[in-house]
């Protein structure tokens, strides 16, 4: 098993990439970024993706302390490899970025619609009830912030990308898979900010699930091929 902070750095970092564009997370933060201030937008989805990855980095730290490493290991190893055939599968359906985009948008649509469609009323009246019913958090932060990390948490949450980050954590340095996971984060979703929607029609899904589910497939040869430390 390989520890070394540049091998889980970088397997974590092309993992997250391949996994995460094009994803749900994805096309939430390109619409939400056409709605609202984009930077604000921003810095909500990587609040929570950062949040997220060192959460699934912990559970993954702390997986061979709760059962052997060598069955983390065995399980870590049949992730990497179902994950690799699921992405291919993916690949060859090629039904996963119209889906995705589709279920945002409706999402999203939806909840536009649930907070423009209120009758209307006196105003002063409704700025007292507003501060009346103003809930704790967003006294701190903005509530288009809390808007774009819970989407962006809750998305994320039981993800292909969350299950893979716990493996990979539980497999190799846990620094290393932080620090990857959150520069790959970043990446992709500043992407999406700064024009997801147009880049994504530009980007082959095909291609992108091919190449994760490759991603996937060697990482899991090689967790196989390795010795498990005691």
């Amino acid at each position: 098993m390989g520890f070394s902070v540049l091998e889980g750095f970088t397997k974590s970092l092309a993992m997250t990439v391949l996994s995460e564009i094009g994803d749900k997370t994805f096309f939430a933060a390109a619409i939400l970024a056409m709605r609202h201030p984009r930077r604000t937008v921003l810095l909500g989805c990587l609040a929570a993706l950062i949040v997220m990855t060192i959460l699934s980095v912990l559970l993954g730290w702390a997986a061979p302390n709760m059962i052997s490493r060598k069955w983390t290991h065995h399980i870590t190893t049949i992730l990497f490899l179902a994950f690799g055939l699921w992405s291919l599968w993916d690949g060859f359906t090629d039904e996963g970025e119209a889906e995705e985009l589709a279920e945002v948008e409706a999402k999203l649509d939806a909840d536009l619609k649930g907070n423009t469609g209120k009758t209307k009323s006196d105003p002063k009246a409704d700025d007292d009830l507003k501060k009346k019913r103003k809930p704790f958090l967003t006294q701190f932060f903005s509530p288009i912030f809390l808007k774009a990390f819970s989407i962006t948490f809750f998305g994320e949450w039981g993800d292909k990308s969350q299950i893979a980050t716990i493996g990979l954590a539980a497999d190799e340095n846990p620094l290393g898979v932080v620090l990857g996971g959150i520069i790959g984060q970043a990446l992709c979703t500043t992407a999406a900010v700064l024009g997801g929607k147009s880049l994504a029609s530009q980007i082959s899904e095909k291609m992108v699930a091919f190449s994760g589910g490759i991603l996937f497939l060697v990482f899991g040869i090689q967790s196989y091929l390795s010795t498990v430390e005691p």
